[in-house]
Parts: structure tokens; sequence; C-alpha cells
């Protein structure tokens, strides 16, 4: 009893209804930058040790080690309780957009500020499907192939046009591309369809086996399965002939024509895959909320998609992962600090651009263009697979 009365007094301590306390959040930043120190001093070492190892014996550590990790995913919901899953459903959600985000910007060398609205596209298609308010009423399962065809479509519009555009005009057309769809949900014109300001209400939850996933803790667990599976598509897409397509693009548009590429074709590609992902975000966005309004897609969705990527590291299928637990989970568990989540936000994103512009896991090109004074055996490649790197995006296109 005594115990557990102590217990519950060190939880209280670290951790309230609003999110982590002022002790907790100190704590969780110097283990994050002791963590991050340590592996700047050790990480090239630990990893040379790790590829040095035997096949047989690599493998059954590979093994353990996805073994840890996917016991500890599937029991996190259980150990954290409702309101923590729901902020890690919220940051699966930005993973989701960041995957797409990164294989646009990272891998094509695309910048495209306007993603917000294939994360608007996704969720009004899920509401319009599936709402008990509207006529349609399927099932989610039923609505997703639907979805991911709009959202192939979508992104084969938007690209088409922006094709010939580079760098800096890119980014604006795309930017003006994320404001029409937010116009076009609120006109009067679509209204009787996407509800106007009143949004679309009454998503139902999707049923596994019966078992509705409405609840954080077991909606989760669809998240991360929707997670795993971009993740794992991205890193096939990486390391397959479109990635090395995409990779020579992003270096030198113009290199990798005179080289046969069909750099219209996977330009297209990156916008269509890029937006499917996107959308799936908004369906996932769209079913854990249980309504969807105009109002919950604006350009800071975009912003804080690119910036994640960026904190974490473009190119870097990790560094998507670590950018969106530091930029989406931390806002969300310093509610209790609501006065200075936005000042701490900022500071986080200037104290990286400074200290490590390549971001926090960064791929191993990317580390070379920022430390080439570096001898090679200290730059270190992130796990993310190829292509590598972020593009360097300036006015003249590309990277």
């Amino acid at each position: 009893m005594l115990v557990q009365l102590k217990l519950t007094a060190a939880a209280d301590f670290l951790y309230q209804r609003g999110g982590l306390t002022l002790p907790a959040a100190l704590l969780v930043f110097v283990l994050v930058a002791g963590a991050n120190g340590a592996w700047r001093r050790r990480g090239a070492a630990v990893r040379e040790r790790v590829e040095g190892l035997p096949a047989g014996q690599h493998r059954v550590l590979t093994f353990a080690v996805l073994a840890v990790v996917g016991v500890l995913l599937l029991a996190l919901p259980q150990i954290v309780g409702p309101f923590l899953s729901e902020v890690l459903g919220t940051v699966g959600v930005f993973i989701l957009l960041g995957l797409g985000l990164n294989i646009v910007v990272g891998f094509a060398g695309l910048l495209d500020l306007g993603y917000v609205a294939f994360y608007a596209v996704g969720a009004y298609t899920t509401a319009v499907l599936t709402s008990l308010a509207l006529d349609s009423q399927l099932n989610f399962w039923v609505a997703l192939p639907l979805v991911v065809a709009v959202a192939a479509i979508a992104g084969l519009m938007i690209g088409a046009p922006v094709l010939r555009l580079r760098g800096d005009y890119l980014a604006i057309v795309t930017l003006g591309f994320g404001e029409i769809a937010r116009i076009l949900a609120l006109s009067d014109w679509l209204s009787p369809l996407l509800g106007g300001a009143q949004g679309v209400l009454n998503i139902p939850a999707p049923t596994i086996f019966g078992i509705a996933l409405r609840d954080p803790q077991t909606l989760y667990y669809l998240i991360l399965l929707f997670c795993i599976i971009a993740a794992a598509v991205a890193l096939s897409l990486a390391n397959s002939r479109v990635g090395r397509a995409w990779n020579a693009m992003r270096e030198d548009e113009q290199v990798a024509e005179a080289t046969g590429i069909n750099t219209t074709n996977y330009k297209l590609l990156a916008f269509a895959i890029g937006a499917v992902f996107g959308c799936l975000a908004g369906a996932l966005f769209a079913v854990k909320i249980g309504s969807v309004f105009a109002q919950s897609f604006p350009l800071l969705v975009s912003i804080t998609a690119l910036a994640l990527i960026i904190l974490g590291g473009m190119g870097s299928i990790l560094g998507v992962i670590v950018g969106a637990l530091v930029l989406v989970g931390l806002p969300e568990l310093l509610r209790e600090f609501a006065e200075f989540r936005l000042l701490i936000y900022g500071a986080v994103l200037v104290a990286m651009m400074l200290l490590r512009p390549e971001g926090l896991v960064p791929s191993a090109t990317r580390r070379r263009e920022l430390h080439e004074d570096e001898p090679p055996e200290e730059q270190y490649e992130s796990d993310s697979g190829k292509p590598s790197g972020a593009p360097v995006i300036t006015a003249g296109g590309g990277a």
C-alpha cells in the first residue's frame, strides 16, 4: 500500500491531466539532449561494430531489436493510458503526413507548401463516404480504396500543372493549391456535400471483427498499422529504381534528363504517392475526431509537416518519426504551459537550425554537405535507406 502511494505521488509529480509538469518537461529535455550527445560521440563506433558482426549475429541482433520495439509499441497504450494514447495517435497521423511529404520534398526535391490540400481531401472524402449524416454510409474499409484512388487523382491533378516549375515558384503555386482546397471546403457551392463552415459530422469509427476503434487506446493500433505500412513502402521506394531516379533528379534535374530519366513521369509519381500518404493521414484524422471542419486544415499543418522533416533530417524515414515526436508530441504534453508552448516550439527550431542544421537523424549525404571538413569515419548514415539526404532547394530548382 505504501509503495502504491509513493508511485502515485511520483506520477502526480511528473504528469497531470493537462500534460507533463515542469520537472518532467525538464527531465525529458535533459534525457533527449543527453541521448543525442551520447549518440554523436559514440554513434559511429557503435554502428561500425554492429555492421562488423557476422551475418548470422547481425540478423539475430536485428530480429531481437525489432521484437523488443514491437512488443513495446503494442504494450504502449496500456502502459500510458488514454490521454497519452490520444497524443500518440496525433503523432502517428503527423508521421504519416511527414512520410508522404518526405517523398515529395526529401526524395524528389520538390518543395510543396500546399501539402495540407491532400490531408483535407482524404479527410473530406472519408467523411462524405462514411458519415451517418449523409446518404452513402459506407464502411471505412470499403471507403478506403476509394480514398486512395481519389488521392492519386488529386496528386496527378496538382502535380501536372507545376511540372515545369522549380524552387520558389513551385512552392508558391503549391501554397496556392493548399489555400484553394480550404476555400472550396467553405464554399456555398460545395456546402450541400461538405457542410461548409458546419463541416461533416457523425463519422463512424472503423470496426475490426465487430470492435469499434473509437477509443484512443484501440485507434492507436490502427494508426500504428498505417504508419508501419507507410514506412515500409517509403523504405522500399527509397531503395528501388524509382528512388534512385528521384535521387538523381533531386541532385541535378538536367543531368538526370540527359541520362535518360523521364523526370516528368517521376515527378508525377512523387506527387501521386505523396498524395496517397497525405490522404490516408486525413482519413485517419477524420475517424479519430469523428467530424471534419475546414478550420482543421490551415497552412500551419503544411508548415508543421515540413518542419518535422527538417528537424528530423530530410530524406530520413527515422528522422520523420523523431521529428513528429518532438514537434507534435512535446507541444501536446506541454499544455500546462499554454502561454509558453509556442515560445518553446520556436526556440527548439531556432536552436536546431543553429546547432544541428542537418537534423536529429541526418542521412549520410546531408551530413557530408554540412560537415565537409569532418573525416569520413565520423559521418554516419541514418536507416532511412536510399536515396538519402535533403534537397538543397534553390530558386533554380531541384537540389
